[in-house]
């Protein structure tokens, strides 16, 4: 116990991230690491976005635009909104603690479903918020109605992951629509779609509409995945412009850096080609590892992401300790409740090849074992 830190604080657990190459390397020696644990992007930084960052050190000692006005524009075109729409953040992570700063008080409820990112649970703790956390179903699917049903008058935010993470699914357009139009009026929703660019076209829900429509929605973005930019840290929010208001006041000031800016503004202005090859060639592999996994008699869920879940006859610590041992950094799920399951990223081609040859080798193994 640290004397004066508040209780709520102390409630919440540190973030854990995956392996890095370099702890890899130091610990085990290997010549050849294949990182397929955080969910990057491997085609990434495109061309313009890495140019632009790489002209913009220059001006590194002087504070960004707060208005980020050129950014909001290009995002707000795209989206089909207006930039007095969009809000900035370091990551969607930056814009999730405002988010938790904007709405919840102490003694607030949130709901969320189990098994999803974890950050939201962390939040909502540090805030002093009261969970309410509803299990998965059998298919790992997350379900509205029972998340509905635990909202009362005390309930301020729901989180909600689409597609979620760690499990790639992504739920029905008109069930998420229907649940936001459904809520109470002092219930918000915080619909992050990290991995929304990834998923089916038509698949994911008409976010713009609800907004338009004022309904209590705030939906989150992020340039880290599909645009190839985690390193850089800048996501966004597309909220009814009073609220955007509140979240740049609440947001600490210059909360997005100049080489992010420019990475970003760049990509959306010239690197969509690069952009629809990369996102073609990650949502190919995520269907040959897919059906790869399958033939190997494991259980694999659909994905709209750059990542698969996939369900093991073993222990998944175990298996990810021996994938490691032969290179391969992928994530073990037991954190979120799946203690035989594994999230791996969708690499390039080569790279998941490795994957899938060291997880036959490391199958055989135990299977040797057991008999």
């Amino acid at each position: 116990m640290i004397p004066g830190v508040r209780k709520a604080v102390l409630s919440a657990s540190p973030y854990v991230p995956g392996k890095t190459v370099e702890e890899v390397r130091r610990e085990l020696s290997l010549e050849r690491i294949v990182k397929l644990g955080s969910n990057e992007n491997p085609w990434g930084p495109f061309p313009a976005a890495r140019a632009a960052m790489a002209e913009e050190i220059v001006r590194l000692n002087t504070y960004p635009d707060v208005s980020f006005r050129e950014l909001k524009g290009l995002i707000a075109r795209q989206s089909g909104l207006e930039p007095e729409w969009v809000a900035l953040s370091h990551g969607a992570e930056g814009m999730l603690q405002t988010l938790g700063k904007v709405f919840l008080d102490p003694g607030d409820e949130v709901v969320l479903p189990k098994g999803t990112y974890g950050l939201y649970r962390e939040i909502s703790l540090v805030m002093g918020a009261v969970l309410r956390e509803i299990p998965l179903g059998d298919d790992f699917s997350m379900d509205l109605e029972e998340m509905r049903k635990a909202i009362t008058g005390k309930t301020k935010l729901v989180w909600l992951n689409n597609p979620n993470n760690p499990t790639g699914l992504a739920l029905p357009p008109e069930k998420v629509e229907g649940f936001v139009r459904g809520l109470p009026e002092g219930t918000w929703v915080v619909l992050d779609e990290a991995y929304g660019e990834f998923a089916a076209p038509g698949s994911m829900p008409g976010t713009k509409a609800l907004l338009e429509e004022r309904r209590n929605l705030v939906a989150v973005r992020t340039f880290s995945k599909a645009w190839g930019l985690a390193g850089a840290r800048i996501g966004y929010a597309l909220a009814r412009p009073e609220l955007v208001t509140v979240i740049d006041t609440v947001s600490e000031p210059f909360n997005a850096n100049r080489t992010a800016i420019a990475g970003a503004s760049a990509a959306l202005r010239e690197d969509g080609e690069a952009f629809r090859k990369a996102l073609d060639a990650i949502v190919s592999e995520r269907e040959r590892v897919s059906r790869s996994l399958g033939a190997m008699g494991l259980r694999v869920l659909p994905s709209s992401t750059n990542f698969i879940f996939f369900t093991l006859p073993l222990d998944a610590s175990e298996v990810s300790r021996m994938l490691l041992e032969r290179g391969v950094i992928v994530r073990p799920c037991g954190g979120w409740g799946f203690p035989r399951s594994i999230r791996v990223t969708v690499g390039t081609a080569e790279d998941n090849s490795f994957f899938l040859e060291a997880l036959g080798q490391v199958l055989a193994e135990r299977k040797g074992e057991r008999e």
